[in-house]
């Protein structure tokens, strides 16, 4: 390819930032939206008695979004290298928007059935497309605009976005509840945060059309360069498949699961097990990634003074060795006195067949039915076989139960009523002001994992791929991994505890593939002075 390029002025530069990072901060708005209103859309769209039931489908379709990533990436990584960078991520957001504002504006199940959950999921493919092909425009749009020095400081702005798009999703909805009565809210009012898109769009799609194609398309437009077929070039490349593999397994599956954990884990693990009221646990995780949003640009930063790989496989291997203590940490001060009643007086299911599927509408046994309530309500328990089921709450206060024998509400509210005698404090807590200080260090912790495995990322994949297919074969395996590893993991976490009752046991799937990636990304990352791509 020539090396004739034109070069684009400071405020070029300044304008490719600004608006790549705000079309990122609002196309990623628009898919956390979803998630940050999990326990809202559950009931409206997934309604029946299993509370764990209707949350998991609240995740199943959140994942769903992300399976339909990698042909989103396939679809418009094709289109961004044939026809330029600009033009196919103005198609992506627009595409987002209108698939969000269709979430806020799709009747409830009450209304039209079966076709509610029908339509939420073919809107969450629309939205899962549309971002297959965002961050990789976005990414590559800003790293071909950038030299050698300031590529990781550049494109961390787009990485630090997709954390301003989860900051915006929560002030958005804390905004509404605050203007909206509660009631007006749960009815209708949690629709505004996905009707907001539409203005979005608008904004994003203005700053957008301001900006030209980038100079190394337009170069390699100029030379007849393009590729043919991007996507077969992709696996034809000479050496692309092992770098794709890297890219895959060490490094966007890796990241993404630390991201999902710190930022959705956190916030799931607040408002569920340690039982902080949900305003308070929204807000303190908010602001905490708000905050965080600067490490990833100090860490891009930072990697084109030490390279890319060095802050990458520290992060992976700081995050093996801190994040169950970071999590045990905010567990042990989130809510006191709940923690000290755990310790005290654990509860203990004895029963036959003390089987428990989350996926089941109605358990087969008295034990799995008491289990799925204990789910429900985020507490661990242990289990002992025995012939008589017996809820054990602490050693003074075992009682023999016939609660198996209520239905649902009924059952649940009778376990909280013991609970609560028990000296379980059952009602939402809001920690103290020490308390909710160490519980934002902890959720700073978490976010420097993140930033220092992602905020070098961008620059690293546009610098592993030649430029004539760059867009879609970094964009493949990037949405690969954080579709499939990154996006189902509230599923599977969520799975995970529900299964076993302990609510720190899903973070055992975030620890296997961290130390997957580690091991490839040890392994197949250069080391070195960041440069762009070349043959050899």
């Amino acid at each position: 390819m020539s090396d004739v390029q034109i070069e684009p002025s400071k405020n070029d530069i300044k304008l490719v930032i600004a608006a790549s990072s705000a079309g990122t901060i609002f196309e990623w708005y628009d898919f956390f939206i979803y998630g940050t209103l999990a326990s809202i859309i559950g009931p409206v769209f997934f309604p029946g008695d299993n509370a764990i039931l209707s949350t998991l489908l609240v995740w199943a379709t959140f994942a769903i979004g992300f399976g339909f990533r990698p042909i989103g990436a396939i679809l418009f990584g094709y289109l961004g290298d044939k026809l330029g960078r600009k033009y196919t991520f103005l198609v992506t957001v627009t595409l987002m928007g209108i698939a969000t504002a269709g979430v806020g504006m799709l009747p409830s199940a009450a209304t039209i059935g079966v076709a509610a959950p029908i339509i939420i999921i073919l809107l969450r493919i629309l939205q899962g497309l549309a971002l297959g092909g965002e961050y990789g425009g976005a990414a590559i749009y800003v790293a071909e605009h950038a030299d050698d020095d300031k590529r990781g400081y550049y494109t961390s702005f787009i990485q630090a976005s997709v954390v301003g798009g989860f900051v915006l999703s929560l002030i958005v909805v804390l905004s509404t509840k605050y203007l909206l009565p509660k009631e007006v809210f749960e009815a209708w009012g949690w629709r505004v945060p996905f009707l907001l898109s539409i203005l979005l769009l608008g904004i994003s799609l203005w700053m957008r059309l301001k900006l030209s194609e980038s100079p190394v398309f337009q170069a390699m437009k100029e030379q007849g360069e393009i590729a043919a077929n991007p996507f077969v070039e992709s696996f034809t490349y000479p050496g692309n498949k092992k770098r794709i593999f890297i890219a895959l397994f060490g490094v966007a599956a890796g990241l993404t699961v630390i991201w999902y954990t710190a930022m959705f884990s956190g916030l799931t693990f607040l408002k569920g097990p340690m039982r902080v009221e949900d305003t308070a646990a929204e807000i303190i995780v908010g602001i905490s990634a708000a905050i965080g949003m600067a490490m990833f640009i100090c860490f891009g930063k930072m990697s084109d003074r030490v390279g890319r790989k060095q802050p990458i496989i520290r992060g992976y291997l700081l995050t093996l060795l801190t994040l169950f203590p970071l999590f045990w940490i905010m567990g042990s001060v989130a809510n006191p006195a709940l923690s000290s009643a755990i310790e005290k007086s654990p509860i203990i299911l004895v029963g036959q067949n003390c089987d428990y599927s989350p996926f089941a509408s109605e358990q087969v046994s008295d034990c799995g039915k008491l289990m799925g309530d204990l789910s429900a309500l985020g507490l661990p328990y242990e289990i002992n076989e025995g012939d008589k089921l017996t809820l054990q709450i602490g050693q003074e206060n075992s009682i023999i139960t016939d609660m198996a024998d209520k239905k649902g509400k009924e059952r649940a509210a009778l376990l909280t009523e013991k609970l609560q005698a028990a000296g379980y404090p059952m009602e939402k807590q809001i920690p103290s002001i020490q308390n909710i200080l160490i519980i934002m260090l902890a959720l700073l912790g978490l976010s420097a994992l993140s930033a220092a495995t992602y905020g070098p990322v961008a620059a690293l994949l546009s610098e592993m791929f030649p430029p004539r297919v760059r867009y879609s074969s970094m964009s493949i395996p990037y949405h690969f991994g954080a579709g499939y590893f990154g996006g189902f993991l509230p599923l599977i976490a969520g799975y995970i505890v529900a299964k076993s009752g302990d609510p720190y046991a899903g973070l055992w799937y975030t620890m296997g593939i961290v130390l997957i990636a580690f091991i490839v990304a040890s392994w197949g990352l250069k080391n070195g002075k960041p440069t762009d791509f070349t043959d050899d």
